[in-house]
């Protein structure tokens, strides 16, 4: 038997992206170019918890003997893949983590887009893998590694992601044939050839320049950023925010706010710097590292705008009716003038939501009154379904998001106002002398967020790791250990793993 051996390619894509095609290109590709070709596939359980892998192996017909037939494997073996294409980042990293890329051997081809795996989605805090730590991995990793946002360029091709990858491997020369027979397979598929072709070269291009050598230029200093741009009637605060504040941290003012007067008016965002004003005179007067400084204002100043922007059952309603969310879904579904959209939205408030939406007199009588309560409960059982493509759901919803100049008389507005002053009044107090946990204290907020359960649990959770501050403020080691309650805290829905690091905490003091 010849001594030559199998080049193997192993795929992994998520349902929809053409992997399946993509494989049979390529077994068409070497059947039609002189190799023998095999293919397997594995599905993953499902789109978001595992891609489907699908496993080439190709081998010269000229090297076998006569009446003999080489004997392929049937799925990648680590450290044996020549070829690893991945459709989407974490995919990449899937491929890292088996094992498939070897540094002596395997070429990785990556998009760098992202589509978000399920733990992702379902993190309480920001359950994100960092896209640089899977981009500098495949780097690490691989012999040679080609990273581009190819769904992005399937996007401007008006195809799909397969023919932009089948491109880039093509620019590789890591298979022994030509761009044009490459681009044969394609025309002998018959479906899709124009935007195929098309995407395929967008893809070739992109892997030509991304193996090319890197071209030095001169080092020149960066620009100073500048103030982000603004409207008219947010014109004067952004002057207020380029006098008053730090340079550094006017991009998240300015954010700020955005937010807040998207909110509710531009007499809120001029609140929402009123509230930040005494922080920076107490910043400017820290003895300590000015960049911790800077840190605390930031943060300081992003978690305000959260929280000042909480969700209730106007911002709910009103972002569920804004044009702009109806052009975006569109967009999304590829919408085109002959067809009809459809949204359905599912609601299920609480008695709490309701009576937070009402004059906090009114409110608070709700809450308060068992036979009101048992009056109001039948019709908050069940959840609803309301069609806002509908002219009835969308009035219904575009009727409460009118309630919004009436939003400061709510009871929801006056019980979180209270709970942010109390919040900034510890930030405040604790930025001169503890700046460190005062940093700690701000990104705490990071817990309240949401709407109904979510909102409630997370209070809940922020006031059981507030309620150690004064324990904390004595410990050389306050900071870090707010830091790790409040990380338990993201950690599960169910409050264990905070209970177990209060634990923890109770046992060290």
């Amino acid at each position: 038997m010849s001594s030559e051996r199998a080049i193997t390619i192993a795929i992994l894509a998520m349902g929809g992206e053409g992997g399946g095609v993509l494989a049979d290109w390529l077994v068409d590709l070497a059947e039609q170019n002189g190799y023998l070709a095999q293919t397997t596939s594995v599905p993953g359980v499902a789109q978001r918890t595992g891609a489907t892998v699908y496993y080439l192996e190709l081998f010269p017909e000229s090297d076998v003997p006569a009446g003999r037939q080489p004997v392929m494997a049937l799925s990648p073996i680590p450290g044996e893949v020549d070829i690893v294409i991945a459709s989407e980042l974490m995919e990449a990293g899937r491929a890292l983590q088996r094992g498939l890329v070897t540094a002596n051997r395997t070429t990785f081809i990556a998009s760098t887009h992202r589509v978000y795996s399920m733990t992702e989605r379902t993190a309480m805090g920001d359950g994100r893998v960092s896209s640089d730590n899977l981009r500098e991995g495949g780097q690490a990793a691989a012999k040679h590694f080609i990273s581009a946002d190819f769904a992005q360029l399937a996007e401007e091709t008006g195809s799909l992601i397969s023919p932009t990858l089948y491109g880039a491997l093509a620019a590789t020369d890591r298979l022994p044939f030509t761009r044009a027979q490459f681009e044969a397979a394609i025309t002998r598929g018959g479906v899709g050839v124009k935007s195929s072709l098309k995407a395929f070269a967008a893809g070739f291009e992109v892997a030509r320049q991304a193996l090319s050598p890197p071209t030095l230029v001169a080092v020149t200093a960066l620009p100073a950023v500048p103030m982000p741009p603004v409207g008219q009637r947010l014109a004067a605060l952004a002057q207020r925010i380029q006098n008053s504040f730090p340079t550094a941290n006017h991009a998240t003012l300015v954010a700020g706010i955005l937010r807040t007067a998207d909110y509710q008016d531009v007499a809120y965002a001029t609140s929402y710097l009123d509230r930040l004003r005494p922080l920076v005179n107490n910043v400017s007067g820290l003895p300590a590292d000015p960049a911790l400084a800077v840190d605390l204002l930031d943060e300081t100043a992003r978690h305000l705008a959260l929280w000042m922007s909480y969700e209730d059952t106007v911002r709910v309603a009103d972002l569920k009716t804004r044009r702009s969310r109806f052009q975006r879904v569109g967009g999304e579904v590829h919408l085109s003038d002959t067809q009809h959209l459809g949204i359905n939205e599912f609601f299920h408030p609480r008695v709490e939501e309701l009576a937070d939406t009402l004059p906090a007199r009114l409110g608070r009588w709700l809450l308060a009154t068992p036979w009101a309560r048992a009056c109001v409960e039948p019709f908050t059982r069940k959840g609803r379904i309301v069609q806002t493509s509908s002219i009835r759901g969308y009035l219904l919803l575009y009727t409460i998001a009118a309630l919004r100049p009436l939003r400061r008389k709510s009871l929801r507005f006056q019980v979180e106002h209270q709970r942010i002053d109390d919040w900034l009044a510890t930030v405040l107090r604790l930025a001169p002398t503890q700046p460190a946990l005062a940093l700690e204290v701000a990104r705490s907020q990071r817990l309240v967020k949401g709407y109904g359960d979510t909102h409630a649990r997370g209070w809940r959770s922020f006031q059981r790791v507030m309620a150690k501050l004064p324990q904390l403020q004595t410990s050389p080691q306050g900071a870090q250990q707010l830091r790790d309650l409040s990380q338990a805290a993201l950690a599960d829905d169910t409050g264990q793993a905070l209970q177990q690091a209060l634990d923890r905490l109770h046992v060290s003091a």
